[in-house]
């Protein structure tokens, strides 16, 4: 059997959503690859993945990595095999909503902070890309670390994802200067399915709110008619990320790109559009995100913290559009790629199967 290449790009988090289309992408542009995993088992359903996907999976190498320790708990083996290493996409992160600060700061601030430092040792990087979150990093002067009391109550403000997100986010801004690491982050949006083929595999956030409107569980909608949660399609937000080494290179000090489809309508009117698509009523009337929090869940059948979610602003995505036309990247017809996520979330039960 040949051995692959030595890798120029590492992928962290490459078995979650996210980090395996990007590996395909970065695959079917002929880029070796290493997958940074967290057990054979989970290196075998990736590459099982890749094949049903068409990718030629012999440029891909896999290492077994462990983002809350320091090095990447990777072996001396390991870490030799990815010496030729130049890119680094750290999609590593614990998505889930009702998590504790314990189970949250770990893999989502220390861990980001492990991928950046490790970067730091690598001879030849061109640059770090973590992926950052929606709503994320907007602070134009981030602080970090922040007094104990500080980010206690921002935990309680806004929930163990979020909260993590936005220090981890804030300590690798703050700290890849320091250590000469060229940094690029990137906010999506709430990630839909595949363009052409609606194919999920996460079932979070708005597809929460899918599966209630379709199990006829969503009589109030929370929000306003300008309420907007805008999308993006993963194989959209996948090729971005591929092309961010190529076109941020030289660019200072740590740009960051929020990405979502400017076409998104308002909430409710996404909404009243997947209804009509799955044949389903849709809600009755809006309801403020205020009341809703002072609900019983078991009532509002929303988890609290994706309230946080639910807001009128609009987004700055000045440098992710000047990159995405450097690279020639336009988003795909939205409506089509909303129904077809629709259709394919119902065939899987949303997760179930």
């Amino acid at each position: 059997m040949t051995s692959a290449p030595p890798p120029r790009t590492l992928v962290l988090g490459a078995t979650g959503f996210l980090g395996r289309w990007l590996a395909l992408e970065l695959l079917t542009r002929g880029e070796p690859v290493a997958a940074a995993v967290r057990d054979t088992d989970r290196a075998l359903a990736l590459r099982r993945w890749l094949r049903h996907h068409d990718a030629d999976d012999t440029a891909l190498t896999t290492v077994s990595a462990d983002l809350t320790r320091p090095g990447l708990g990777l072996s001396p083996e390991d870490d030799a095999r990815l010496t030729e290493v130049r890119d680094i996409h750290n999609l590593a992160a614990r998505y889930d909503f009702g998590l504790t600060r314990a189970q949250a700061e770990p893999p989502n601030v220390q861990g980001a902070l492990h991928a950046l430092r490790w970067s730091a040792t690598r001879p030849r990087l061109r640059r770090l890309v973590h992926l950052s979150g929606y709503r994320v990093g907007r602070d134009p002067d981030p602080q970090y670390p922040l007094p104990e009391h500080t980010t206690a109550a921002l935990y309680t403000r806004l929930g163990a994802y979020e909260a993590s997100k936005q220090l981890g986010d804030a300590a690798v801004r703050v700290t890849a200067p320091r250590l000469g690491v060229p940094l690029t982050t990137v906010n999506p949006s709430s990630v839909i399915g595949h363009s052409r083929t609606g194919e999920a595999g996460q079932y979070l956030g708005l597809a929460q709110l899918v599966r209630l409107l379709h199990r006829g569980r969503l009589p109030l909608l929370p929000g306003t008619r300008r309420t907007f949660l805008p999308v993006v399609t993963v194989d959209h937000l996948a090729r971005f990320l591929a092309a961010v080494p190529d076109h941020d290179h030289g660019h200072a000090p740590v740009p960051a790109h929020t990405v979502l489809d400017p076409e998104t309508p308002h909430l409710p009117d996404l909404i009243a559009l997947l209804a009509t698509h799955l044949d389903v009523r849709p809600p009755r009337a809006l309801i403020p995100v205020g009341l809703v929090r002072r609900l019983p869940r078991a009532l509002t059948g929303s988890d609290p913290e994706t309230l946080t979610f639910l807001s009128e602003d609009r987004y700055d995505t000045a440098s992710a559009d000047r990159l995405a036309t450097a690279a020639g990247l336009t988003h795909p017809p939205l409506v089509p790629a909303l129904t077809r996520w629709a259709t394919r979330l119902v065939e899987e039960d949303f997760g179930a199967r």
